[in-house]
């Protein structure tokens, strides 16, 4: 059940959930002089069970990446709460989000931007081990562990990351996140800047991932398809506000809102005359891809 400006209503949340965001909002400050701000999000209500999946799928400029950087605490909330574990972090200072990063991680987007071109992949992946008091022999040690989880070889750790593809280095990403052993991974489009073979074997270690360690996450993605192979619910976000939550299955096989519906028309399917319908009606609808 929503509200009618996208916000979940509390009997829609589980409390006994990992992560709860309740009536959350986000303003950015407005470009020029005097400019009003922009609400970016606008009262977002969402709930993510232990070794749960929760994907959160919209457009761009829908507001979806800013749910999981106020989760992070990348963006300052106006309003509202975001609690983790029972704990209200939306205002939480550095060094608190310092030890949460123990338990709360994120896999970014573009695998050629989120690593250190000049650190050898194991530095990067030692660095929060180290950084949480992990003395740095054990650490390196811990490494070829890291580097096997993810299907990469031992001898990965002694070069650089130009020396990786990019599906390899999202997997050396994934890593990185899963180093401390967190609780909730936010993957931020972790696949859409890979090709669709390498999307899948992506997709596919960390579904391996969330069976062998029972990690939740929150999947924001832009695409409806890959959000259906990935959660357990989807939540539906359109300009700012949750329109639409359910079962996985039954939100992107039988979708209540027409925003939902729309989204479906835009996902790709491989039959040609098909696929040419679909864009012209997603057209219609006037919805856009990151």
């Amino acid at each position: 059940m929503n509200t009618p400006d996208g916000a979940a209503a509390p009997d829609a949340l589980a409390p006994d959930a990992l992560l709860t965001v309740r009536d959350l909002r986000v303003s950015f400050p407005g470009k020029g002089w005097r400019a009003p701000e922009t609400e970016v999000l606008k009262g977002v209500g969402l709930h993510v069970g232990a070794g749960e999946t929760l994907g959160l799928v919209g457009e761009s400029g829908s507001g979806k990446s800013t749910i999981g950087r106020a989760v992070l605490g990348l963006v300052p909330v106006r309003s509202g709460s975001v609690t983790f574990d029972g704990e209200r972090i939306e205002h939480a200072d550095a060094r608190r989000r310092r030890a949460l990063s123990r338990d709360l991680q994120v896999i970014f987007q573009d695998p050629y931007t989120s690593l250190n071109p000049a650190r050898t992949i194991g530095d990067t992946l030692a660095e929060p081990l180290i950084g949480q008091g992990t003395a740095a022999r054990e650490a390196r040690g811990r490494v070829a562990g890291l580097l096997e989880r993810v299907h990469l070889p031992a001898d990965a750790a002694g070069r650089l990351p130009r020396e990786f593809s990019g599906g390899q280095r999202q997997r050396v990403a994934i890593a990185r996140a899963l180093a401390l052993r967190p609780r909730l991974v936010i993957c931020d489009e972790p696949v859409s800047a890979l090709d669709l073979t390498t999307q899948r074997t992506v997709l596919d270690l960390l579904l391996e991932i969330q069976e062998e360690t029972g990690v939740s996450y929150l999947f924001v993605s832009h695409d409806l398809a890959v959000v259906r192979f990935m959660s357990h619910r989807v939540s539906v976000i359109h300009r700012g506000g949750i329109v639409e939550t359910g079962d996985a299955a039954t939100v992107t096989s039988q979708p209540r809102h027409d925003y939902t519906r729309t989204l479906l028309l835009a996902s790709p399917v491989a039959d040609v005359a098909e696929q040419r319908r679909r864009r012209e009606a997603s057209a219609a609808g006037g919805v856009s891809r990151d």
